[in-house]
């Protein structure tokens, strides 16, 4: 069993085979959105103020931090929205950006140990981002491409995975702190993507014996009613070993989605989040009539 600990100044998150799925909260992410980004860059963080309120209420255990915002100053943005960020919640940090600058200056104010999101197989990245995985005791994203690009072919996705978890052993980073994404492609321009997924979960659990995550969205790219396909694969990925995503959890199929797979994986004990999420209470006497007719059943068949 492999666990991966992710921590903030007070709370820690255990991304695990046998643990609940973790929902890292991707809303805090300018791409795409451009009023967001609009006001990042001018200093504005209200928005980010409400998107952490509203993805904490919606059951999120992470929250994952990007500011790529087109000529902005990426790592100053950055580090301030972690700021932020950690003054509104205790739950852990994803710091997201394609820019090893930024993600300096976002694990250098950070308190806890992050996730920082991402390196890949291409050897610039893991020449420049894991020593910063090092250096500030963090654990990593690693996203399973190179620079030959996304290959259709989930063997070479594994090879691509395996080296990375082998190139973060030689700078003293452990397995259990390497999280692999394994490239969730739009289900509509690559008809076998959710295939290669699953395949390539259930192997990085039993051959490498990573956790893994994604970005679950894409897999919904381009089609009409993109939540019930996204909650779908969501319950099909958790099946196949799937352990944490970076996902929308305002959407509430999707959250229901994991949340049976978890108690169908036997991951939520007793059914208790289940059942107390969704148990409704049932109006005066009901229940006094339901337990007359079930005792009167059962003296009946005593006698």
């Amino acid at each position: 069993m492999t666990d991966t600990v992710i921590s903030s100044h007070k709370k820690e998150v255990v991304i695990g085979f046998e643990r609940p799925f973790v929902v890292i909260g991707e809303r805090i992410n300018p791409t795409g959105r451009k009023l967001l980004a609009a006001e990042m860059a001018a200093g504005d963080f209200s928005r980010v103020i409400s998107d952490v309120q509203a993805q904490l209420e919606a059951g999120a255990h992470m929250l994952d931090v990007n500011a790529g915002i087109p000529l902005a100053d990426e790592p100053a943005i950055l580090a301030e929205t972690v700021k932020l960020v950690q003054s509104l919640t205790d739950v852990p940090l994803s710091i997201d950006s394609s820019i090893v600058a930024a993600l300096e200056a976002g694990l250098s104010v950070y308190k806890g140990k992050a996730l920082v999101n991402s390196v890949t197989g291409e050897e610039d990245r893991l020449e420049t981002v894991l020593p910063l995985v090092k250096k500030y005791g963090a654990a990593v994203v690693a996203i399973s491409n190179d620079e030959t690009g996304i290959s259709q072919d989930p063997n070479v996705r594994f090879e691509i995975a395996r080296k990375i978890v082998n190139r973060a052993a030689d700078y003293g980073i452990p397995a259990c702190d390497v999280v692999v994404d394994p490239l969730v492609m739009p289900i509509g321009a690559v008809p076998t993507s959710g295939r290669q997924v699953f395949e390539l979960c259930h192997r990085l659990q039993k051959e490498l014996k990573v956790n893994t995550t994604c970005g679950a969205s894409n897999v919904s790219f381009g089609l009409p009613n993109r939540n019930g396909v996204n909650a779908a694969f969501m319950s099909m990925a958790i099946a196949s070993g799937m352990t944490s995503a970076i996902t929308n959890p305002l959407h509430t199929e999707i959250m229901t989605a994991i949340m049976g797979a978890d108690v169908l994986m036997g991951h939520d004990q007793d059914c208790m989040r289940w059942i107390r999420k969704f148990r409704e209470v049932p109006p005066a006497g009901e229940g006094g009539e339901v337990r007359g007719r079930r005792e009167t059943r059962r003296r009946r068949v005593e006698a």
